[in-house]
């Protein structure tokens, strides 16, 4: 009978129909765990990004602005001649202390002084002449012209006055303010052109610090603060911050920042160097290594964290100060996780296999 090579071969249709399309079903009918559900119960764990995160609490941070700057002169002038001639008065040696209004330099008056005689009697012989024009004129002999001409010759002679004695008063070149003589005032016997250098006088009491901020520093800067300073030698000062641009260098894109100190004994040099701490608001942040710094989707810094679950999130950051031991960060939780190794590996909504760092020392 041919019905048994016809049964054999139904079976193991039937049997390859179950090996190939129906795999699954069977083996889990017959209990056994084939290898791809075996990796695919186990993908999860192994797929997991591991990291490293430390945990931080906040901590009060001492939020001083350091600047890198120089000392530098309030005021500095130099003293020119407004007229010609030659010198008449002994030199000043540089270094010596000048007060307001002392002289200078002082140059032959030449013949200065008589065309201040002349100007002075031509003022009195158009006085005269207008007294007389005056007089007839309220007797009604000289017309009104008259008058107005002897006037007018009055004003002019009045006026060559005015310039002979503001001629004469050039003579003299005085300081402007208190100060010291940077250089020699001209020598005895040197001849002065309208524009020559006299002397060079400067102030150094008050001092003047000269600083550049950031656009993160200029922020927290305010007018009046407290400010201190190590100048080069060592030496330590203490001022008040009395001036903040409010325009930018176009070329640093930093901002000027000028603190006052006092200097009675002038000691203190124009144009020295000098670290300038400039006090501001305490703030809270986080010591955190500088490289787990990483940047959103948008470009915003800040960090990545983590919770003990392991699910990711992104929080921006606003660095405060940067230290040897790390960076110091505000804007974040009282208490984080936060991602230092494998940071740019992950990305918020993730979860990660995470490995905690014990608290970094603060």
């Amino acid at each position: 009978m041919r019905i048994f090579p016809l049964v054999t071969a139904l079976t193991v249709v039937a049997a390859l129909y179950f090996l190939v399309m129906e795999r699954g079903t069977l083996f889990s009918f017959a209990g056994v765990v084939t290898e791809a559900e075996a990796q695919t119960d186990d993908a999860p764990d192994r797929d997991l990004v591991k990291v490293v995160a430390m945990r931080s609490v906040a901590q009060p941070v001492d939020s001083s602005v350091v600047l890198r700057g120089r000392t530098e002169a309030p005021r500095s002038v130099e003293v020119r001649s407004e007229t010609s001639g030659l010198v008449v008065s002994e030199p000043l040696r540089r270094g010596a202390r000048v007060s307001a209004g002392d002289p200078l330099c002082e140059v032959a008056p030449g013949v200065r002084r008589a065309a201040l005689d002349e100007a002075r009697a031509r003022l009195s012989e158009a006085e005269i002449n207008f007294r007389a024009a005056e007089g007839l004129r309220e007797g009604g002999f000289a017309p009104e012209t008259r008058l107005a001409s002897a006037r007018a010759a009055l004003q002019a002679a009045q006026a060559g006055l005015d310039r002979a004695v503001e001629d004469m008063a050039r003579l003299v070149m005085h300081a402007p303010f208190d100060g010291l003589l940077e250089t020699d005032t001209a020598e005895l016997g040197s001849l002065l052109q309208p524009g020559a250098l006299c002397a060079t006088l400067i102030q150094l009491d008050p001092m003047k610090l000269v600083g550049f901020a950031n656009e993160l520093q200029v922020a927290r800067l305010t007018e009046g603060a407290r400010a201190g300073a190590r100048l080069a030698g060592g030496r330590e000062v203490v001022g008040k911050v009395s001036f903040i641009a409010r325009s930018a260098d176009p070329a640093t894109r930093t901002f000027r920042v000028e603190v006052t100190v006092p200097n009675p004994d002038n000691s203190i040099r124009d144009g020295q160097s000098a670290d300038i701490m400039v006090e501001a608001d305490g703030r809270e942040g986080h010591l955190i290594p500088a490289s787990a710094l990483t940047l959103n989707d948008a470009g915003e810094l800040g960090l990545r964290l983590v919770d003990d679950e392991g699910h990711v999130s992104f929080a921006p950051a606003t660095v405060l100060r940067d230290t040897d031991q790390g960076i110091w960060l505000a804007g974040l939780p009282t208490e984080i996780g936060a991602i230092i190794v494998g940071q740019e590996f992950t990305r918020a909504g993730a979860m990660v296999d995470v490995t905690w760092r014990e608290e970094a020392a603060q």
